[in-house]
């Protein structure tokens, strides 16, 4: 991909209301000129690099708490990523992970909104004294 062209991954949290094809119709009608591909949690938008920053400022604008985004380092319909092409599809573990995290990140941004402060750090748990610990490690010798 070229340095003035971007993908930019746009993903639903899991508790929003928002689905993948209102999101991309949405970003559609920004008519910003760059390509729109649905995908199960959101969609992938490519074009210019100032196209997309616009596209993504809009979205965050409409949907602060919903919809998250990141860059792909592949561009849309990438033969390598592809999965029409026979592609393979590396980090769609970490996606998902990502994917799951995003409503925890949603409440947690509500919530600092409103001005609430984050809980203080829980008390470190009582850690094996050393004596202890060297007393195990001896006896598995």
């Amino acid at each position: 991909m070229s340095e003035d062209r971007e993908t930019r991954l746009f993903m639903i949290s899991p508790d929003s209301t928002v689905t993948p094809d209102q999101l991309a119709r949405e970003i559609h009608a920004m008519g910003r000129g760059v390509a729109v591909k649905e995908t199960c949690y959101g969609c992938l938008a490519e074009g210019s690099r100032a196209a997309v920053a616009e596209v993504l400022a809009e979205v965050r604008g409409r949907h602060p708490l919903d919809v998250f985004s990141k860059r792909r380092a592949y561009p849309a319909g990438d033969p390598r990523r592809c999965r029409a092409q026979h592609g393979t599809r590396p980090g769609y573990a970490q996606l998902e992970a990502e994917w799951a995290a995003l409503a925890m990140i949603s409440r947690g941004l509500e919530a600092c909104g409103r001005g609430e402060s984050p809980r203080p750090p829980a008390e470190p748990a009582g850690g094996l004294p050393v004596e202890k610990f060297k007393e195990i490690a001896e006896a598995i010798r």
